[in-house]
């Protein structure tokens, strides 16, 4: 008990004389539960990319992160309480991810680190990139970063300290492990072609019997600021643009002529200078 720094849980509006505060602490049953959990936070040890090389920096001694009782690594997702998703998330491997997590026991959370598993980084327009795991598991913390440094992870994990402090036994909402009934796990997706959602099923089913039907499934409108610039209908608007770009196709046609005249001229001077 030498270690434990009682000031930390009194949080009451009763006063405990100053030779006793290393002794006594009256506080709340929400302070010290939250205090216990913040305190000793195991998180789940794989990576998937560069983020992965500076979470392991982040765990050797140079930062120190038992001092946050973060230090235990656990290789098994049912030993575990924090799921660091650190680099890029492939269609691929979100499978395993949320059946990584599905396996974690009640409370746990989730951080994104670094651009790559909060918004896809680099990679968001690729084929086989998720944009973001959040699309696919519940993400408590975000660290920005390509890749962030340690300090910037010890920065998230701090925060998630905080947000593990704000929460009460009384609500819920913070606490749902608590609540009437196991809760549902997230669905996994479906590999396929492409990533499947099976939340987004029956969004699917309607989107392909309008396609076989041969009615239009998808219809891309024009903002109203397009109509604005290109004033009247949609149809009116289209047929402006179309109209400009053609021009502009015409004009690039001419910039592109004269020039390979004017490289012609050049050519035909140089080659005179030669023969002379």
């Amino acid at each position: 008990m030498s270690d434990l720094n009682l000031r930390e849980l009194n949080a009451t509006e009763f006063p405990i004389p100053a030779e006793l505060q290393d002794n006594v602490a009256i506080t709340s049953l929400n302070k010290i539960y939250n205090w216990s959990r913040r305190s000793s936070i195991w998180p789940m040890l794989f990576g998937l990319a560069c983020c992965a090389i500076e979470m392991i920096a982040t765990a050797a001694a140079r930062y120190d992160t038992a001092r946050f009782g973060m230090e235990v690594m656990r290789a098994s997702p049912r030993q575990s309480d924090l799921m660091i998703v650190s680099g890029t998330v492939t269609k691929k491997m979100i499978v395993p991810i949320v059946r990584l997590y599905n396996q974690m026991p009640e409370p746990k959370y989730v951080l994104a680190m670094g651009a790559c598993a909060s918004g896809g980084g680099p990679f968001k327009e690729g084929y086989n990139v998720v944009s973001g795991i959040d699309q696919y598991v519940p993400v408590d913390i975000y660290v920005p970063g390509c890749p962030p440094t340690p300090q910037a992870l010890l920065n998230g994990l701090i925060a998630l300290q905080h947000k593990i402090d704000g929460q009460s036994l009384a609500n819920l909402n913070d606490v749902p492990w608590y609540g009437v009934g196991p809760s549902d796990p997230v669905p996994i997706p479906i590999l396929g072609p492409d990533i499947i959602d099976p939340r987004q099923m029956e969004l699917i089913r309607e989107k392909a019997a309008a396609s076989a039907a041969g009615l239009p499934f998808g219809t891309r409108e024009v903002s109203q600021e397009v109509l604005a610039l290109a004033g009247g209908t949609p149809k009116v608007a289209v047929a402006k643009m179309e109209a400009k770009a053609t021009v502009k196709v015409v004009e690039d046609e001419a910039v592109h002529a004269e020039r390979l005249a004017r490289r012609m001229e050049a050519l035909a001077r140089k080659r005179a200078l030669v023969n002379q």
